[in-house]
């Protein structure tokens, strides 16, 4: 017995050995993938990442030059504010409730990897993975600040934005998480179509709608659709064009093994796409507009058809990109007299943009995809492709889903803030403008003496809160005197001749 017992505990340790060996073997060949290919795949979704950060400038351009000139610096700022606090709730819980790994993860939901940091072996993945993903974040709540341009409280909208990341968060776990039930169920949502400008876009009708539109928007439409920097908004337009490119080049997560093949077929989709969708619109405004280029049909073509093509830009070929862009651009044209028929007003354009463009993306996954055998982010055939109605009816699922939960979240989030702290601005600080009113840009406005003053400190109009309909539409001149920043003197003759508002020394 004594033999037996030596040689099973030879056979042990020899066992044990092994196992060891085995294991620092795999460490070592962890740690060669990670030096010789993982830092390459981080270094792809950091660029990309950066390039996608360039597109809060593309919105803030955009939004600046679509609204009127006093609220441009004040829509800025909002752009700004969403990457402040929305990236600082998403390191807090966005990132852990997106990718938690932890026991308690699930497929609504993950858990886990809070208050990002990493020291272990997978820093360098874990950091790379969290910048990407706050991007796409930030970038979701800039999308509803269009939608909120001139009427929205400053305060309040710091805590949407902080609380926004929530509506995001959860949505982009279903979809993106080893272990989401959209993911499981085989949907594809290569760049964030739904994960993204669905979900911004719902968010910014929802946002609108409660807001109400902006004061004498449909009674003065000409007046007040106006452009307030068409250059800027076009400029805007460049600088989203290139961030969409590491948008959803770098939605491949990678260059290794074969996704530098889909990065390379997703650039080409995504520039035809988009330059299908700019002639589109062109062609559109052409026939629509007596021969003439509107600059929304311009800025709205384009953009319209790359968020169409966001979904699966890395799976189909060029000209499904062409088909899939142009529908896009028709979708998104079309839908800016759609708007003002309905009277919702949406000053930036999100609603056509991003909400109808997006699900039109999403079910086109449905027709367009083919089994993916590079990578194997798609398993299944689509529609045109003879795999039947299954992609297509999980890619339903996904719109139905998505836009569900980003309803009744962003009514939730939207309606307590409301009751709480407000989301409208008074009247009379919306006729006068937000650069003023929050900013002091070309005179300044003191909330509790309601005192209006010129960039020269002197007091100009002690402001009424409810001087009735005349009154308000004098105000209106005013607020544009003082923006356009004339002197004083200047200033004064044009309330007296026009406007009937005495300034006060």
């Amino acid at each position: 017995m004594a033999n037996v017992t030596l040689t099973e505990e030879a056979e042990t340790n020899d066992t044990s050995t092994i196992d060891n060996d085995n294991v620092t073997l795999a460490r070592a060949i962890y740690r060669h993938d990670f030096a010789g290919q993982g830092w390459d795949d981080a270094t792809w979704i950091l660029t990309s990442a950066f390039i996608i950060f360039t597109m809060q400038s593309g919105f803030g351009l955009l939004e600046s030059g679509s609204v009127s000139r006093k609220n441009e610096v004040n829509i800025m700022v909002k752009n700004a504010i969403d990457v402040l606090f929305g990236g600082l709730s998403y390191w807090a819980f966005g990132f852990g409730l997106s990718f938690g790994t932890s026991t308690w993860s699930n497929p609504f939901i993950g858990i886990g990897n809070f208050f990002v940091n990493s020291e272990s072996d997978d820093m360098g993945e874990v950091f790379s993975s969290f910048f990407f993903h706050m991007s796409f974040a930030t970038t979701t709540t800039t999308i509803v600040s269009g939608a909120m341009a001139e009427r929205t409280k400053l305060e309040t909208y710091i805590l949407f934005s902080f609380l926004n990341t929530f509506i995001y968060c959860v949505p982009a776990h279903w979809l993106w998480a080893d272990n989401g039930w959209l993911k499981g169920l085989g949907v594809v949502d290569v760049a964030g179509a739904g994960g993204i400008h669905l979900i911004g876009g719902v968010t910014g009708l929802m946002a609108t709608l409660m807001l109400k539109p902006r004061s004498g928007r449909f009674e003065e439409s000409k007046e007040l659709t106006a452009m307030g920097s068409p250059t800027n908004a076009l400029f805007g337009m460049f600088m989203l064009w290139w961030g969409w490119l590491g948008f959803n080049c770098g939605s491949t997560y990678g260059i290794t093994g074969g996704k530098w093949k889909l990065a390379a077929r997703s650039a080409v989709n995504t520039i035809v796409s988009s330059v299908s969708g700019g002639s589109v619109g062109i062609f559109l405004s052409y026939t629509t507009k007596k021969r003439k280029l509107d600059v929304n049909y311009l800025i709205n073509g384009i953009l319209g058809s790359l968020v169409s093509i966001t979904a699966m830009c890395a799976l189909i070929h060029p000209w499904e990109g062409i088909v899939i862009g142009s529908i896009g651009s028709v979708i998104s044209c079309l839908s800016i007299d759609l708007m003002v028929k309905l009277k919702i007003d949406d000053p930036v354009g999100v609603i056509p943009v991003h909400a109808l463009p997006s699900m039109w993306g999403l079910l086109a996954v449905g027709l367009f995809i083919r089994e993916d055998t590079i990578e194997n982010i798609s398993r299944y055939n689509g529609l045109l492709y003879g795999g039947g109605w299954y992609m297509f009816g999980v890619q339903t699922v996904a719109v139905l889903t998505i836009l569900t939960w980003t309803m009744v979240m962003a009514f939730v989030f939207l309606k307590l803030l409301d009751i709480t702290f407000g989301l409208r601005i008074p009247l009379h600080e919306e006729l006068l403008g937000l650069d003023l009113v929050e900013h002091s840009i070309n005179g300044s406005y003191d909330k509790k003496t309601s005192e209006l003053s010129g960039a020269d400190g002197r007091i100009l109009e002690v402001v009424k809160t409810d001087g009735g309909r005349m009154y308000n539409s004098n105000l209106r001149k005013l607020s544009r005197t003082v923006t356009m920043g004339l002197p004083f003197e200047m200033l004064n003759t044009q309330s007296i001749t026009n406007v009937n508002v005495t300034a006060k020394p």
